[in-house]
Order: structure tokens, then C-alpha cells, then sequence
């Protein structure tokens, strides 16, 4: 076999110095935009923007201040035409609801809903970025039961009319579910839905997934604490535990509810340290329970505290709406999904962007809002990234932008006839790509060592 020359090339110390610096340099600049363009395609903050009210400023108005707080989803529960036309060429992107009351029509004529989405869909795209259709609210564990077989009828005539139009790539078909609809939720390895609904849920999974659409489910830690706050340890609720194991909850069937701090699940030994974690965890369980291991992805439609309660509403106060909404936010920013999927993307979008003097219930019903009507904050918010905001408070809520105008908000005794209720979803999960000095920084960077390697003559 005929020898190869060998060519040995020999570096002084200082090149050699400079070349491992370069490369250190150059993986870190890999690293860090990496990092932040991940988690700037990550996970989102979404916030309901109920209308219940007779003193809200006017969708206009509302522009400002979703982007002092770094909004660019909102999500309707209805179709708002006020809403639709105001936010048309902002890039913010759009759900709109279809209400309960139009269940039984829809779910047996699907020329209705045809009209429905040539009326209220099409005409405000593309200007408009509408996304998604919420066909109903927690219609399966609605007082008026006979609506229940409605819903997987009106959602495929739903999307059927999409389909026609050319739209269902664009827009995808939903509906939001009470917690209610599992049978068990603790421990959340237990996870399983109610037998009574089981074959329609088997119908809506399969739906999402075959439509690439979410399934959507309302969960309020704070209904457990309410109930049962002696049982219930309120850090495990605001995200504030340690998940610290409790071998004695194993008996106890809510949602993760636990007098400890946190829980330990006996059979999947995860540890959970807030009561939301564990509570979607168990509908990852039941869906799995029902052949849906992977598909579709699970979104917290609702979830929020209230600032001000009933004297029986035991936790409503500004400081704990501020802790959970806080806590909240923080963990969704980081991408932190649950311990039973971790490297899941998680959306929530929270209950809501203004307290609502109209909604019937008690006195908490009126109070989950982020903001007043005026536009100031209910309390202190961290966790948001507001865009007109100092520096020293650039990830708290200032209210900024929205108007309290008489002229500027809706007036009367009753809500809107266009809008009986609705939700806002805003993604506020901003990430500072100023890391390390900003675009500026890399362009530096980068020309640096540009000039290093023509001075070491490769």
C-alpha cells in the first residue's frame, strides 16, 4: 500500500488562542439566537374579552391598550362586527365564536351555517386575520342537555362551509368544555371523562384531529380553593408550591386539589406544584384513555382569578388575582409545560381583560378583569410586556392607551346587540431579542470575526 504524504500544519499560540475564541463566540452567537427565536414562536398569553358590560371603552379604543401589553391574538366569543372592522390591517390575529343559541339551527341545516360564515367570517379576510371558529361554550355540561347532541353536527357543518369557501386551511373549528366534563381528575394519572359523554368527546378528538384544531378546556383552580380552602392549600393554586409530596391526597378526588403544597401522583410518581398543571394532565389521560395519545394539543380556553368576591367567595382579592395571573404568565413565557409533557407547547388564555358590570352570578362574576373599564389596571400585573411602558416598568400593566372618554365607550342599559358576551385571547409572551446588546450586537459580532479570519489567512 502506497504511503500518503502527511501535512502537518503547526499554529502559534496566539492563533491558536484566537481560533478557540472564535469558536466559543460563534456558539454562543448559535446558542442565543436559537434560544430566542424559539421561545419567540413559543408558547402564548391569551386574554378573554367578555362584553358584558354598559361601560367598556370601543373597539378602537381597546387597540391601544392590547398593544401596551404586547397583544397580537384576540379572541371573540362571537362575531363582533365592531371588533372585526376596528382591529382589520392591525396583524393581530382573530377567534370568533358562534354562541350556544345557534346550536340546533346549524347542526341540522348546513346552509345555515353556511350563511353564518359568508356573513361573519369571509367578509372581514384577509384585512382581518380570523384563525378559528369556537362553535359553542361548555355545551356539554350546559343546563339545556338536549343541545349536547348538537354540537359535533354543528361543528362539521361548520367546517363544511369552510371547506366550500376555500377557507378551512386558514380557519380552523373548535368548541371550549367545562373542567365538568371528566369523571375523575385526581390523581391526574387517573384522568377519565364522564361515561355519558365519552362517545361524543370520541367524536370532537377524532374531529381535531383529522382538522388540526385544539381542544379546548375552561379550568378554574379557584372554584376548588372556594369551595374548600381548608382541604386546598392556596400556594398550590397561585403557583407559589414546592411540590412537596402529600402521600396522604391519594384519596382525594379533585383536580389536584391537596392540603400540601404540592402532590406526588402515586402511579406516575410526577411531582405537580400548581393545581392547573395537574388538572391538564388529566385530560392528557383521558384522551389518551380513549385512543388520543398525541393528538389533538390541549389550550386552556379560561382560566383567572378574581380581584373582589362575596363574603363566602373565600381568596378573591386583588392581591391573590395578581399573584395567579402573575404566576401564570411567567411559567407560559418560559414554555414550561406539565410534568406529564414537558416539552409541550401550553396555551392559556386568561379570564379577562376587563371586569364586566353586567354578568349576572355573584360578585366575583364582575371582577376577573385585568383592567377597569377606564383602561387602569384592576391590580398589579407582572409578567406582560407592555410597548409604551418606561423601562422600570416594562413587564407590569399600565393601562396605557385606552381611552375612558364618555364619547369613546359604550353606553346604555344593556350589553350590545352584537355582542351579548365575547372573549379577548392576547399573545403577550414577548421575548427581548435585545439579548446581549441586540441586532446590533450580532452584526458586531459578526463582522469581528470576519476580520479575524482574513488577519489569520486561512
Amino acid at each position: 500500500m502506497e504511503e500518503l504524504p502527511i501535512t502537518i500544519t503547526i499554529f502559534s499560540t496566539t492563533r491558536f488562542l484566537r481560533l478557540c475564541l472564535l469558536i466559543s463566540g460563534l456558539m454562543l452567537l448559535y446558542t442565543t439566537t436559537f434560544l430566542v427565536n424559539a421561545n419567540g414562536v413559543a408558547s402564548s398569553i391569551g386574554i378573554n374579552y367578555g362584553q358584558i358590560a354598559n361601560n367598556l371603552p370601543s373597539p378602537q379604543n381597546v387597540i391601544p391598550l392590547l398593544k401596551s401589553i404586547g397583544a397580537t391574538r384576540v379572541k371573540l366569543y362571537d362575531a363582533d362586527p365592531r371588533v372585526l372592522r376596528a382591529f382589520a390591517n392591525t396583524g393581530v390575529q382573530f377567534v370568533v365564536g358562534l354562541g350556544n343559541e345557534y346550536l340546533s339551527k346549524m347542526s341540522t341545516n348546513p346552509e345555515a351555517a353556511l350563511a353564518w360564515v359568508k356573513s361573519n367570517v369571509q367578509p372581514y379576510l384577509p384585512a382581518t386575520n380570523i384563525t378559528s371558529i369556537t362553535v359553542g361554550n361548555e355545551v356539554l355540561t350546559f343546563n339545556d342537555t338536549s343541545l349536547s347532541g348538537c354540537l359535533f353536527p354543528a361543528m362539521q357543518n361548520v367546517h363544511t362551509a369552510l371547506t366550500n369557501l376555500g377557507l378551512d386551511k386558514q380557519v380552523t373549528v373548535t368548541t371550549a368544555h367545562s373542567l365538568a366534563i371528566l369523571d375523575t381528575s385526581y390523581p391526574p394519572s387517573s384522568g377519565s371523562f364522564r361515561k355519558d359523554l365519552r362517545g361524543c368527546i370520541t367524536q370532537i378528538l377524532d374531529f381535531h384531529t383529522k382538522t388540526g384544531s385544539p381542544l379546548l378546556i375552561n379550568a378554574y383552580p379557584f372554584f376548588a380553593y372556594k369551595g374548600n380552602p381548608k382541604q386546598v392549600s392556596l400556594d398550590y393554586v397561585l403557583f407559589q408550591s414546592t411540590a412537596t409530596t402529600n402521600k396522604n391526597n391519594n384519596n382525594n378526588n379533585n383536580a389536584g386539589g391537596s392540603a400540601a403544597a404540592g402532590i406526588l401522583d402515586p402511579v406516575s410518581n410526577l411531582r405537580y406544584d400548581n393545581m392547573l398543571f395537574a388538572q391538564i394532565d388529566a385530560v392528557y389521560v383521558a384522551m389518551a384513555a380513549l385512543g388520543f395519545k398525541k393528538s389533538p394539543s390541549v389550550q386552556i380556553s379560561e382560566t383567572g382569578w378574581p380581584s373582589k368576591g362575596d363574603e363566602d367567595e373565600i381568596g378573591a382579592s386583588p392581591e391573590n388575582a395578581s399573584k395567579y395571573n402573575s404566576n401564570l404568565l411567567k411559567l407560559v413565557m418560559k414554555n414550561k409545560g406539565t410534568p406529564m409533557r414537558p416539552n409541550t407547547q401550553l396555551d392559556v388564555y386568561v379570564f379577562a381583560l376587563f371586569n364586566e358590570n353586567m354578568k349576572p352570578g355573584p360578585t366575583s362574576e364582575r371582577n376577573y378583569g385585568l383592567f377597569k373599564p377606564d383602561g387602569t389596571p384592576a391590580y398589579q400585573l407582572t409578567g406582560i410586556s407592555s410597548n409604551t411602558s418606561s423601562d422600570d416598568d416594562h413587564n407590569k400593566t399600565t393601562g396605557g392607551g385606552a381611552s375612558s372618554s364618555k364619547t369613546n365607550t359604550t353606553t346604555g342599559s344593556s350589553p350590545p346587540d352584537t355582542s351579548s358576551t365575547g372573549y379577548l385571547s392576547i399573545s403577550s409572551a414577548t421575548v427581548d431579542t435585545t439579548c446581549f446588546g441586540g441586532r446590533g450586537f450580532y452584526l458586531k459580532f459578526v463582522f469581528i470575526v470576519y476580520l479575524n479570519l482574513i488577519q489569520m489567512r486561512w
